[in-house]
């Protein structure tokens, strides 16, 4: 069926008809969610894609699941997804990212016929394997980081697969929490069925899938024209993960970033092999830290869909550390290295458009995970971002491939056997300059009952980079009780410990006059 051509006006009503039905995905997503990771967290993302598994619209949500789910998607359709169905994802290694990350999937169908896709991606907190909350610091195979799901109905033709639903919640240590999130994520993807077809009764199918087809085509035009302005050339950066969890040792990620006209490669030739720990990268998260790199360089009003990252190539070698292959553990890949990733592409960039870039963020997600027999708590803590020319660094932020929210005090104590002892922002710890950067934080948790604890960090010795002359942002610390840790640790916690994790400020943007 030939495609309707869309006036600019249409156009623009229709992108953001779109873009609404994501974002009320992700409403939906969140208010039926049990697990305060994703009702007070918002860890979750949502998103809409075309017939051909393109991405159309996607909402505001983490960078790190949104940049990864084609390759998922692609997955589905290879499944001879039907209307009604519902499959879940999370193998790193068939479209996922991590194995916490579970993505539904659901064709969306206009008279029986698929003409496109709702994806939910949320974080569980615990999918079973060695540890609890699923993120050990000392996995070295994906098979202790919990159950691994290749795509698989989870609902057919509208009713759920049992068996399917209880081998996944035999495999988790908080079965009825992990149940009414993913029955979350099924009631976000019937929310778009029901809002493409409402759209489509207003606009006509015609008027609709082109729209699927020309929002994309349009935001790879403004993308090239945004990139024809950046100078042709070529800069290489790197920089370095603290440790994988069974070696303290640097681990070293390179970039070299080329401009060609309206295109851009990126080369990470240089990086280190994929490594004994489990920092590695499965492909897909190396797409989204690039992908999140280019859109910090675009004009805000350039919609995220597949468009955007066309005028990209990634050249990642088979085997390295952001290329990593079955088995390699990859649970802090998704979390840290994304972070280290972003941060070397974006140093690379600067070496070519350089102005509007500020200092780099904390580059570090403080996953902090701690459990004991029936629940599990985990989290990403904020820090100090970077600052710019147009002002200082905001403190106590998300920053980089996360987008989260922090787990109210109430909430915490509530769900949770801990007490917060204390949690305030960390002053004086963002870099110096003209524009300071932001401060990190300071947060500690006592625990009330034996527990178990995991902590996936970086930027404990490595500083946030100013720049223009700023000084660096602090490194962050971790600590049990008076023991200093290392970044990535796995540690069994009595009764009355204290941990405490002191987040990473921002790099300072400009010398500091008078």
């Amino acid at each position: 069926m030939s495609e309707t051509r869309l006036d600019p006006v249409t156009l623009s009503v229709l992108t953001s008809a779109l873009s609404g039905i994501a974002e009320e995905m992700g409403a939906v997503l969140i208010r039926g969610a049990y697990s305060s990771n994703i009702k007070e967290r918002r860890d979750c993302s949502t998103a809409l894609f075309d017939a051909r598994g393109r991405m159309v619209a996607q909402a505001e949500h983490i960078p790190v699941h949104l940049g990864a789910m084609p390759e998922a998607v692609a997955s589905v359709m290879q499944r001879d997804a039907s209307p009604g169905d519902v499959f879940a994802i999370n193998d790193p290694y068939s479209g996922g990212t991590h194995l916490p990350d579970i993505t539904l999937v659901s064709p969306v169908a206009h008279e029986e016929e698929v003409i496109g896709y709702a994806v939910t991606r949320a974080h569980h907190s615990d999918v079973g394997g060695m540890r609890p909350g699923s993120m050990p610091s000392d996995s070295m195979e994906i098979y202790q980081e919990g159950i691994i799901i290749p795509p698989v109905r989870l609902v057919r033709e509208g009713e759920y697969v049992r068996d399917v639903l209880d081998l996944l919640l035999a495999n988790v240590r908080t079965p009825d929490i992990r149940r009414g999130d993913l029955r979350a994520q099924i009631a976000a993807n019937n929310v778009a069925q029901t809002r493409v077809g409402e759209l489509i009764e207003r606009r006509s199918r015609e008027t609709v899938l082109s729209a699927f087809s020309e929002v994309i085509s349009y935001t790879e035009k403004r993308t090239r024209e945004a990139i024809r302005e950046l100078p042709d050339g070529e800069h290489t950066a790197e920089d370095y993960l603290e440790g994988d969890g069974t070696t303290d040792e640097d681990i070293p990620v390179k970039a070299t970033v080329s401009i060609d006209g309206d295109s851009i490669k990126i080369d990470f030739t240089g990086t280190s092999e994929a490594v004994a720990g489990n920092v590695n990268c499965p492909l897909p998260v190396t797409r989204s830290a690039c992908y999140f790199a280019l859109r910090v360089l675009l004009p805000k009003d350039i919609p995220a869909n597949a468009g955007t990252y066309a005028p990209l190539e990634i050249e990642a070698p088979e085997g390295s550390l952001v290329n990593a292959g079955s088995p390699s553990a990859v649970v802090a890949g998704n979390v840290e290295t994304s972070n280290r990733i972003a941060d070397t592409v974006l140093a690379a960039f600067s070496g070519l458009a350089p102005e509007g870039l500020p200092a780099q963020g904390q580059g570090t997600m403080n996953n902090t995970i701690i459990g004991g027999p029936g629940w599990t708590y985990y989290e990403t803590i904020g820090g100090g971002q970077g600052a710019s020319e147009n002002g200082p660094g905001p403190s106590g932020v998300h920053v980089g491939m996360s987008n989260t929210l922090n787990t109210p005090t109430e909430a915490f104590e509530m769900e949770y056997p801990m007490r917060v002892e204390r949690y305030e922002l960390l002053y004086g710890s963002g870099g110096d300059g003209e524009n300071s950067g932001g401060d990190g934080i300071i947060r500690s948790v006592r625990v009330l009952e034996p527990a178990s604890l995991s902590l996936l960090t970086d930027r404990r010795r490595h500083q946030p980079r100013g720049v223009e002359g700023g000084e660096p942002g602090a490194v962050g610390e971790n600590l049990l009780n008076d023991e200093e840790l290392p970044p990535k640790v796995s540690r069994e916690l009595e009764k009355g410990d204290v941990v405490t994790v002191k987040t990473p400020g921002g790099g300072g943007y400009g010398w500091r006059t008078g």
